[in-house]
């Protein structure tokens, strides 16, 4: 009965996440979008660092850490933001819900598979610039929606009991719709025109992982971790429209003629990335760790080639850790809860106005056991800060509440009684 649940739970949230819209950021316009954090909710809280491994939960940031396992586990996640973009004359709010990602392990002996489903990039602004000159008025509206998300199957295998080889295949899939609009109001005759444009991205990709866990002498325990993504090619069919417009008093838009323009296909070439992580603590107990994250530059460019805009290699910097009192304690539940924190600096990558835009976050964490210590559900807490408002551009003021679930259980085990 659980597993018909947790079957039904999977399905709901597979058909969540390819129909959402997660994000709500004018950085979204440029490339395929806003890159999203590829983790659970117990890393996220931790400043994004995925160096920690146990035996119940999924580690979706190192392929080779499903070894590790000993429990089937069942992960599931989901995020509400809430923005707040200010320029040096205005502010505006913004608040998305969206699902993180739907992910499942499956440890045998020595080797282990996880496979599932999360976001891979996301793609949602609306920006609107007014232009006003002796001559005529001249509005400029931009919009977009969409996204990729990412399938994922791999597969690790401890080639000692210290050291771990893993990888992940994926399919990157998804479409992105943008249209932009240019409403001139002259003295006598209001003129506009719009452009719609869609892309269809599909293609493969991968991600190879190395875990090595070991015991120290002072009975401190020592990880490191690995990981590469060799860049990978994506297809993109395009397809565009082009109209003239105009609206009524209540802002109905009124097509007056409109045409589609064949736009030819192409091949986006995703960069290359390397991640490296070491962590030191007791199990149990308490870990602190960091990670380093570098990106080859980004040639992907924006939807619709603005001036202003160009990429730079990208590189992640990250520190946390976890605390548990006491895991096995009797008499008192708080003692069994893991309290998480962390912090994360972030070169995006992207630059605007010969500005590098840059990503700054503090998080904290809980996850409080639910029944026996294998199953928990994990709440996060982040608050960052992404961009500027100098140079003419938005910075993005955001919280977020993180809520996962955890479910461990040992699965295709024959009881002894029936």
């Amino acid at each position: 009965m659980i597993k018909k649940i947790i079957l039904g739970i999977s399905l709901l949230f597979s058909a969540g996440l390819l129909a959402q819209e997660s994000v709500a950021s004018p950085y979204s316009f440029y490339g395929i979008g806003d890159a999203k954090f590829k983790g659970t909710n117990e890393n996220r809280a931790m400043g994004s660092v995925g160096v920690f491994v146990d035996s119940i939960h999924i580690n979706l940031q190192n392929p080779a850490s499903y070894s590790f396992l000993k429990y089937t586990s069942l992960a599931i996640g989901a995020t509400n933001v809430k923005s707040t973009f200010k320029t040096d004359s205005q502010e505006e709010k913004a608040n998305r819900t969206s699902i993180d990602y739907l992910a499942i392990g499956l440890p045998i002996g020595k080797a282990a598979v996880g496979f599932g489903l999360v976001p891979y990039t996301s793609v949602g602004y609306n920006v609107q610039n007014v232009d006003v000159s002796d001559e005529d008025t001249r509005t400029s509206t931009y919009e977009g929606e969409g996204g990729l998300n990412k399938v994922f199957l791999g597969g690790a295998y401890k080639i000692t009991p210290k050291l771990s080889f893993g990888v992940d295949f994926q399919y990157n899939f998804g479409t992105v719709e943008t249209s932009s609009v240019v409403f001139i109001t002259e003295p006598q005759v209001p003129l506009g025109s719009r452009a719609k444009n869609k892309t269809i991205y599909s293609g493969f990709g991968m991600v190879t992982g190395l875990y090595y866990q070991t015991k120290l002498q002072n009975k401190l325990e020592w990880s490191s971790s690995l990981t590469y993504t060799p860049p990978t090619n994506l297809n993109a069919e395009k397809t565009r429209n082009v109209a003239t417009v105009s609206y009524t008093i209540n802002g109905t838009e009124i097509v007056n003629d409109n045409e589609d323009i064949e736009v030819p296909d192409a091949k986006i070439k995703t960069p290359s990335k390397v991640s490296l992580g070491t962590a030191f603590g007791k199990s149990k107990k308490w870990f602190v760790g960091t990670e380093f994250t570098f990106q080859d530059s980004n040639d992907l460019g924006s939807q619709d080639n603005l001036p202003g805009a160009s990429f730079e290699s990208s590189t992640r910097f990250a520190v946390g850790g976890f605390y548990i009192p006491k895991y096995n304690s009797f008499t008192s539940y708080f003692d069994r809860v893991v309290y998480r924190a962390g912090f994360r600096y972030e070169n995006t990558g992207l630059v605007l106005n010969d500005k590098t835009i840059r990503d700054t976050a503090v998080s904290l964490g809980f996850g409080f056991p639910v029944g026996t210590n294998i199953s928990n559900i994990n709440i996060g807490l982040e608050y960052g800060k992404k961009g500027t408002t100098s140079n003419n551009l938005i910075q993005e003021n955001y919280f977020s509440i993180n809520v996962g679930l955890s479910l461990s259980d040992r699965w295709f085990v024959k009881p002894k009684y029936d």
